[in-house]
C-alpha cells in the first residue's frame, strides 16, 4: 500500500537530523530540538521524529516501521506536476511512459475486480495501465445507485458495456461493475472494522479504514493506494505546533490507527509513505521552506526490518547540499521501492516496473 503525501514534504521536520549543527544554524526559527519543550522524538544515529508522529513510536520500538532519508529523484525537479509524474511513473525524465510503477507490478493476468484499489477521488499516476484499477472517494459512494430503480440502472450499466465494440471498453466497464457488485449493502456491512478502532478524523483516517475493510473482508486486495496533501509549506510552516504539525498528526494517528486494525494482518501488508520532493535546507523569509530535492520515506509493516533510519546521509553544511541548497537525492526513490516489491511479490521483474534502473546495492529492509 502507498500513501502519497502530496506537496513536497519538508523531511528535515519529518525526521529532523536534531544532532546536526548545521542543521540547527539553517533553520534559526524552525529547527527542531532534540531536547526540551516540544523537542523530536529520539530514533537512531542524529535523527528525531517530529513530535505529532508520537502515534508511531511503538511500530518504531517493535521494529515494524523504517525510515529513509535522502531519498528522491536522480535529478533535480522542482515542479510539482512534473515531480508526481516521474515518481508515479517510476521513469524519471521520461514524460511518455504511459503507465505507472504500480501498475506494472501487477501482473497481466485476470485478476479479482478489487485487486488494485484506490481510495481517493481519481486514480492515482501510479496505478495507470492494462492491469486494472478502481478508484473511489469512500466505499459507500462506489455503488450504482437508482433507488427503486437499481437493479434496473445495474442492468442497463453491465448490457451496455457487455454490447460494446471495443474489447479493451467492455472489460472495463465489466471489471467496475463486478467491483460494484462486491460492495452491495449486504457486502459493505460485513466489511466492518474488526477491532473498532478508533481512527481520527480526515481524510485519511477515512480512507485507511475502508481500506483496512477491504483487507479484513478478503475481496481479493493487492494493491492499495492513498494521498494526504497539503505539505507545500512556503509560509508560516511551523514547528512542533503549525500547519506541518497538524499534518503530522493527521499522518501519525492514522498509520497508528491503520495498524492496529490490522493486528496480526499487518505482517502481511506493507505499506510505503513517501512524496515527491522534500523542501531547502534553509529556512526562507517567511518562516517557510521552498522547493527542494531530497526527502524522508517511511516503510511499516510485515517484513520490515524497522526501528532504523536507512540510506546515505551527510552533514547539511553548504558544500555537501545538492545546489549548495537541497538535501541531495542520496538514495534514488526507485531503490526503496524496488525491495518493498521484491519482499512483496516475489519474482516480480523489476527491469519492466522500473525499466533503466538497476539498484546499486540492497537497502536491508527486509530480512
Amino acid at each position: 500500500m502507498t500513501v502519497f503525501l502530496r506537496g513536497g514534504v519538508d523531511g528535515l521536520s519529518l525526521v529532523p537530523p536534531v544532532e546536526d549543527a548545521a542543521y540547527h544554524r539553517a533553520r534559526p526559527t524552525l529547527a527542531l530540538q532534540a531536547r526540551g519543550p516540544g523537542a523530536a522524538l529520539k530514533l537512531s544515529g542524529p535523527f528525531g521524529l517530529h513530535p505529532r508522529l508520537e502515534a508511531l513510536m511503538p511500530l518504531w520500538r517493535e521494529g515494524q516501521l523504517a525510515v529513509l532519508h535522502g531519498v528522491g529523484l536522480p535529478e533535480p525537479v522542482r515542479s510539482h506536476f512534473d515531480a508526481q509524474d516521474f515518481v508515479e511513473s517510476g521513469t524519471p525524465g521520461r514524460k511518455s511512459t504511459p503507465d505507472g510503477w504500480l501498475n506494472r507490478a501487477l501482473d497481466e493476468a485476470d485478476g479479482a475486480a478489487l485487486r488494485a484499489v484506490a481510495l481517493q477521488p481519481t486514480l492515482p499516476r501510479a496505478l495507470f495501465g492494462d492491469a486494472g484499477a478502481v478508484a473511489m472517494g469512500r466505499l459507500e459512494e462506489f455503488r450504482l445507485r437508482g433507488g427503486r430503480r437499481e437493479e434496473e440502472a445495474a442492468q442497463g450499466f453491465n448490457a451496455l458495456y457487455a454490447g460494446a465494440v471495443d474489447e479493451a471498453l467492455r472489460m472495463t466497464g465489466q471489471g467496475a461493475f463486478d467491483a460494484m457488485s462486491l460492495l452491495d449493502e449486504d457486502r459493505l456491512a460485513k466489511l466492518s472494522s474488526r477491532s473498532q478502532v478508533d481512527y481520527p478524523k480526515g481524510p485519511l483516517g477515512a480512507r485507511l479504514r475502508d481500506i483496512a475493510r477491504l483487507i479484513h473482508g478478503e475481496v481479493g486486495l493487492e494493491v492499495a493506494a492513498t494521498e494526504l496533501g497539503g505539505w507545500d509549506t512556503h509560509a508560516a510552516q511551523g514547528v512542533a505546533t503549525g500547519t506541518f504539525a497538524n499534518r503530522c498528526q493527521e499522518l501519525g494517528g492514522a498509520l497508528a490507527a491503520f495498524a492496529r486494525d490490522l493486528g496480526p494482518r499487518l505482517e502481511q501488508v506493507t505499506v510505503v509513505v513517501l512524496t515527491e520532493f522534500g523542501r531547502t535546507v534553509r529556512e526562507n523569509g517567511s518562516r517557510g521552506t521552498d522547493h527542494g530535492v531530497g526527502s524522508a520515506m517511511l516503510v511499516l509493516g510485515g517484513g520490515v526490518k524497522g526501528g532504523k533510519v536507512y540510506g546515505r546521509f551527510e552533514s547539511l553544511e553548504p558544500d555537501r547540499l545538492q545546489d549548495g541548497r537541497d538535501v541531495p537525492a542520496w538514495t534514488d526513490v526507485r531503490a526503496p521501492l524496488a525491495e518493498v516489491l521484491s519482499a512483496c511479490r516475489p519474482g516480480v521483474s523489476l527491469a519492466k516496473v522500473f525499466p533503466g534502473f538497476t539498484p546499486r546495492s540492497s537497502l536491508g529492509l527486509f530480512g
